[in-house]
């Protein structure tokens, strides 16, 4: 029986990890881009975190873009230390894909959009 215990309490206690949200996911908000900004949501997507955009902004405020619930990160890879990488990231006004990687310190994240050595960045905030 103790023998049992044990390993359901080891296995319980391996799982807790893979339980804990990563410090990423939640809602953010980024720079404006040709005039517009959006909400990002980020959460698990398989093994990797992704970032669909939830709200759009502009000038005259909230507006329904034909953006809206279209994926703009995925495939990102937590690296330890508020640092990812190996994603890739869609800027909607270019229509154009970027390798991506990003820095998360508290409720900033720091997003880079790369080809080659040159980056596209944008600081993004938490929104609460």
């Amino acid at each position: 029986m103790l023998k049992h215990l044990r390993a359901g309490l080891a296995l319980a206690l391996l799982a807790t990890p893979a339980l804990a949200a990563d410090p990423v996911e939640g809602v953010w908000k980024t720079e404006a881009d040709d005039g517009a900004y959006a909400h990002v949501t980020f959460a698990p997507c398989g093994a990797a975190l992704c970032g669909v955009i939830s709200r759009t902004f502009n000038s005259g405020g909230e507006y329904d873009s034909a953006n809206k619930g279209k994926p703009i990160v995925w495939d990102m890879q937590a690296e330890g230390g508020g640092a990812y990488g190996d994603g890739r990231i869609w800027q909607p006004s270019t229509d154009k894909v970027y390798r991506s990687k990003m820095e998360l310190s508290g409720d900033v994240l720091k997003v880079a959009g790369c080809v080659g050595p040159i980056c596209k960045k944008q600081t993004w905030t938490r929104v609460r």
